[in-house]
């Protein structure tokens, strides 16, 4: 709560490549709101933290989407993250922390966990490379009187269903968790989602953190409250809304992360760059090898972007009424494999990749975009060792069947992100010539 010296500052895309090029640590806590007063609102969130030392520097986001960009240095607990970006949801704001070794920080984790029990959920395979023991210590540190409960889900989208989600809630149950305790989520997208969606109807809600272990959590579905379980006929068809106490991003976790599960989530990342911030799509481009080896300054900069993205979407459309929707480029092509093939065959980010591939030949066809663009999406995806065509199980009338049921569909109307106009934007509709569809579902389909 210290003197802190900030600088507000609104510059092109381009120049955050330019911080990136001369990075050294540093916290970026992005308000990011249209509205000039919910800048002094989360800067002001932000500053809770104890700030141990503050500076000018440069920072920025697209202006075009209004954002505001308050820079500083600052030690939250006893770390100093990278990064820090503010989602801006009024009284339910929260933080995004990007950093390496924070899942050691218990007094930054534990300043977010409200009341004197928690529950930490996470799968058998987290759980396996030591994560949970490393939280439950830092939290017990940082506050020996904390109560620490634990419950570890079997591994796998397979396993994101209401049965599996039920041991969340009987743990709560056997050690009499109240509505005071924080359920904490520490894994990838499924623990995220399931977690979120225990902490939404326990009790009728309880208050809950995300860790996410992945790059598909760290830079999509830890942030902006969508949480859920999928059904046999479709995916994520039960969750809510549903926002978390913050969100702490432990670089360091993707040490231990597969290759196949680290380029699952670069598809969402390139998706940012497709549907919204042009000069991101470039850098993608440019910077594949840095990327691809995990380079500690590229990483963090590819998330703290996709998280400032993510944020100002979610800011401006919460709960999916318009804008947020084009989040979901590929997804319902990319649903329909999911659920067409089975839970849990290929990667959500692999399916998302394909249908990208799809969304961007469609938008061709319709001719909405050159076919420069369509091919430097496919060309891109292919780079970053991700699938560019559909499953051989996958047929024409599979998509049509369960893409008719996606959450998007409107009044028996299947709805899609499309790319329309330069790099970097997109439309949500329903209105386009239905045949384009046919035409690139059977160009794709074997």
């Amino acid at each position: 709560r210290g003197a802190t010296t900030a600088t507000h500052v609104s510059v092109t895309a381009r120049a955050l490549d330019a911080a990136y090029i001369a990075r050294t640590p540093r916290v970026i806590m992005s308000t990011l709101t249209s509205r000039a007063s919910g800048a002094t609102e989360c800067a002001a969130r932000a500053n809770a933290s104890t700030v141990a030392s503050a500076r000018s520097r440069v920072a920025a986001s697209a202006p075009r989407r209004g954002a505001t960009t308050t820079t500083t240095r600052a030690t939250v607990g006893g770390k100093t993250p990278d990064a820090i970006v503010n989602v801006d949801l009024g009284d339910r704001s929260y933080p995004i922390y990007i950093g390496a070794g924070l899942l050691d920080d218990g007094v930054a984790l534990r300043s977010h966990v409200r009341g004197s029990t928690c529950l930490v959920v996470t799968n058998t395979t987290i759980a396996g490379l030591g994560y949970l023991d490393r939280t439950v210590s830092a939290l017990r540190a940082a506050d020996a009187t904390l109560r620490v409960e634990t419950v570890v889900l079997p591994d796998g989208e397979e396993h994101k269903n209401l049965d599996v989600l039920n041991m969340v809630y009987t743990k709560a149950l056997e050690t009499r968790l109240d509505r005071g305790t924080t359920f904490v989520a520490l894994g990838g997208g499924v623990i995220g989602d399931m977690t979120g969606y225990a902490a939404a109807s326990y009790q009728r809600g309880v208050k809950f953190v995300q860790i996410p272990t992945t790059v598909m959590a760290m830079v999509d579905s830890s942030v902006g409250g969508k949480t859920g379980v999928n059904h046999a006929l479709g995916k994520n068809m039960i969750g809510a809304f549903y926002q978390p106490e913050c969100v702490l991003i432990d670089t360091d976790s993707l040490k231990t992360l597969p290759d196949r599960e680290f380029a699952s989530g670069i598809a969402e990342i390139i998706k940012y760059g497709l549907i919204r911030d042009g000069s991101f799509f470039e850098w993608l481009e440019a910077n594949v090898d840095k990327l691809l080896s995990r380079d500690q300054d590229a990483l963090v900069y590819a998330i703290e972007r996709s998280c400032i993205n993510k944020a100002e979407v979610v800011a401006a459309d919460e709960k999916e009424g318009g804008v947020r929707a084009t989040l979901n480029l590929g997804h319902t092509f990319g649903h329909a494999i999911e659920t067409g093939i089975g839970y849990g065959e290929w990667l959500h980010g692999e399916a998302v990749s394909t249908g990208m591939c799809m969304a961007a030949d469609m938008s061709y066809r319709l001719g909405w975009i050159d076919a420069s663009l369509r091919n430097r999406t496919i060309e891109l995806l292919e780079k970053y060792n991700l699938p560019i065509d559909v499953p051989e199980s996958m047929t024409v009338d599979t998509f049509m069947d369960l893409m008719a049921v996606d959450k998007k569909a409107a009044n028996g109307k299947m709805k899609f992100i499309l790319l329309k106009g330069e790099l970097g934007e997109c439309v949500f509709t329903g209105d386009f010539d239905q045949t384009k569809l046919k035409d690139t579902l059977e160009a794709y389909v074997k």
